[in-house]
């Protein structure tokens, strides 16, 4: 017995501190969250609050502001990963073929990720800005300097969602698009060299080279890849809310709501906001990491 605590006494104090801290901090203040989803406290006051089930939850899918909301998630969602995966592949294949500087390159495709989302959001604020002809600003101005004013639009302020929360995912697509490049790019030279000279020995086009060969091999990476934007996309909240304040219903996503609700005071119904994220959270990580785990036995 006492030699069992001797080997596995002190990696337990090691870890200690830090299961206290996830324990209260992160899984004590969900429970927290969720037990007040579950209660009428909807006002700072203090007033006694009292169970009332999932009553929070019914409310909240059967208001549109909040089905609206997760319209525009979901919009954003996919304008998002979509666009980061096409320009991080672009790049990535173009520096994988060899370029001269790929350096300087890689630093300047990578350098939008160490700008934080409120200063991103708060110069793409400014490039998105909806006036045009005379009064046009940022990316409209330009368009009418070189001559491309067809191109002028009103951005996030005009059209349907998709193009609304298209434009918001812009600026997100551009800070990130650098990131997947970086995966993308590791794992095209992770793969051997004599899968390729074996590929071309057999007669292999360039285009069959990556589409049966090397592609394949980058499968793992791309999941992990689409469940990284996936979640997120759901922290987007800093860079919509600079770039179009916190009462924009034509690009409110769940996260600004939830924001709008606290500073009401509704706890519990901001609450049940958070709580519905954590679920999409789960519905999108937990499969990732089953998956990751099998794999790993199985190997």
């Amino acid at each position: 017995m006492h030699g069992r605590i001797r080997t596995w006494g002190p990696g337990a104090l090691v870890l200690l501190p830090t299961v206290l801290l996830l324990g209260y901090f992160v899984y004590g203040l969900i429970a927290w969250t969720f037990n007040t989803s579950l209660t009428d406290k909807h006002s700072a006051r203090p007033v006694p609050t009292n169970h009332v089930g999932f009553e929070n939850y019914v409310n909240l899918f059967g208001e549109d502001r909040f089905l609206n909301s997760l319209k525009n998630l979901g919009v954003l969602t996919v304008a998002f990963i979509v666009g980061t995966l096409i320009f991080g592949m672009l790049w990535a294949l173009l520096l994988e073929k060899g370029v001269t500087g790929e350096g300087i390159f890689r630093s300047v495709f990578l350098f939008p990720m160490a700008v934080s989302m409120i200063a991103s959001g708060v110069v793409w604020g400014w490039l998105l800005n909806p006036s045009q002809g005379d009064d046009a600003r940022g990316l409209n101005r330009l368009f009418d300097i070189v001559g491309l004013n067809f191109l002028e639009n009103a951005w996030w302020t005009a059209g349907n969602r998709w193009t609304t929360m298209a434009s918001i995912a812009l600026p997100a697509v551009w800070q990130l698009s650098g990131y997947i490049m970086a995966l993308f790019l590791a794992g095209f030279r992770g793969i051997p060299g004599e899968l390729r000279e074996a590929a071309r020995v057999d007669g292999a086009s360039e285009f069959k080279l990556y589409r049966h060969v090397l592609f394949p091999q980058l499968s793992p990476i791309a999941l992990s890849a689409l469940i990284i934007l996936g979640h997120m996309s759901l922290k987007l909240f800093d860079l919509i809310y600079a770039i179009t304040g916190p009462n924009q219903f034509r690009t409110e996503v769940p996260s600004v709501y939830m924001w709008n609700t606290l500073l009401r005071s509704d706890m519990a119904k901001a609450a049940a906001i958070a709580i519905v994220l954590l679920a999409v959270v789960a519905v999108l990580v937990i499969p990732y990491v089953a998956y990751t785990v099998r794999q790993e036995n199985e190997e």
